[in-house]
């Protein structure tokens, strides 16, 4: 028993690694397309998304990623290739730094402000709005003969 333990395992060993590179082969698993790659992308002489642009310039973009992708490319490594070809303005996001960085920022610190806003009114709202108050029916500033004679003018238009 203990003799065929080894010879086991070598044989296990021996199937995963012949078996290892057909499951990869098959596992077509993220594997990169054009059309994902065009929607992340832009045409460096149209500034729009590739998957859009209808120029010379956008096919040759297209034939470049097409030809990666035939080469087994990942999509990092063919966005890597694009910004080696055509340089970063080829990804369409702003740069990490100067004025860019506003691109980020600003709507992180919009988000903040209306979390924090909803943090301080939502509860005086709630508080505010609370049923059963003593002048719920009555505006402020009316005494009693006043409140009863506008409910009852409100009351002949209903």
């Amino acid at each position: 028993m203990i003799r065929s333990l080894p010879s086991a395992l070598t044989a296990l060993a021996v199937t995963v690694a012949l078996l290892a590179p057909a499951a990869a082969a098959a596992a077509p698993l993220g594997r990169t397309s054009l059309p994902a790659i065009e929607r992340q992308v832009m045409c460096v002489t149209c500034k729009i998304p590739l998957n859009v642009a209808q120029s010379p310039q956008a096919d040759r973009e297209r034939a470049f990623i097409q030809s990666l992708i035939r080469r087994g490319y990942t999509e990092a490594q063919v966005k890597q290739a694009l910004v080696a070809q055509y340089g970063p303005t080829v990804l369409g996001l702003p740069r990490a730094h100067g004025f860019d960085v506003s691109v980020y920022a600003v709507p992180v610190a919009v988000l903040a402000v209306v979390i924090a806003l909803l943090l301080v009114l939502v509860p005086r709202w709630r508080r505010r709005a609370v049923p059963g108050s003593p002048d719920e029916g009555a505006p402020a500033g009316l005494d009693a003969s006043q409140a009863a004679r506008l409910e009852s003018d409100l009351a002949r238009f209903d």
